[in-house]
């Protein structure tokens, strides 16, 4: 065995036992923070379950999606997950931090970004009204996005580097450009295949 393969099998060791570790603080969780974390969990991944299971249900109908349509609950799923594993850090080691300011951004992206897919959806029949309202609130959800971001490196900076939460925060905001962007390609692109779909829902 090289010692190249030694270093890298290592390393990857290394960032399993970080990433476990990390984890394991949701031992630590209070009642309150199940309540909180369980709350946010069922937002963000009611959208997970409502993306995917409308393009899985029009799928399953024989509509032709367009290739960047699966890319919405792709992004979403990718949000989702390391939302999940980043809200424990944030209720656990990173609590203290957060009420210096950190909670009151994630608070604002959270009201920027809700609202900008709420408008999404209401541009199929209302585009001209909410077309620029979901242009600024995406335009807002990032820029939020962004002071949070530099929050978080000028804290690495100061008190040391934690890789899980950097890659976790890598892989939301990777995941959330993809599902807004492919999003806005849809609707765009007069939102290809959601008509044919509806037609096959019970209600109307």
């Amino acid at each position: 065995m090289t010692s190249a393969k030694v270093t890298s099998g290592v390393g990857e060791f290394l960032a399993w036992r970080e990433f476990t570790a990390y984890v394991a603080n949701i031992r630590a969780f209070s009642p309150g923070d199940w309540l909180r974390y369980g709350t946010w969990m069922a937002t963000i991944f009611s959208l997970l379950v409502g993306t995917g299971g409308f393009v899985l249900f029009g799928y399953l109908h024989g509509v032709d999606w367009p290739g960047y349509v699966w890319l919405v609950p792709a992004g979403t799923l990718l949000f989702c997950s390391a939302l999940a594993i980043d809200d424990i850090g944030h209720r656990t080691l990173y609590k203290q931090e957060l009420m210096r300011g950190e909670a009151y951004i994630h608070q604002m992206i959270v009201a920027t970004a809700v609202p900008s897919v709420m408008a999404l959806c209401l541009c199929y029949q209302h585009g001209d009204t909410f077309r620029m309202p979901a242009v600024g609130l995406i335009f807002l959800s990032f820029f939020y996005s962004a002071l949070d971001e530099a929050m978080h490196w000028v804290r690495y900076m100061t008190k040391g580097v934690d890789r899980v939460e950097m890659w976790s925060h890598f892989v939301a905001i990777f995941g959330h450009v993809l599902m807004i962007s492919s999003w806005w390609q849809w609707y765009s692109g007069g939102y290809s295949g959601v008509a044919e779909t509806l037609k096959f829902l019970p209600f109307q």
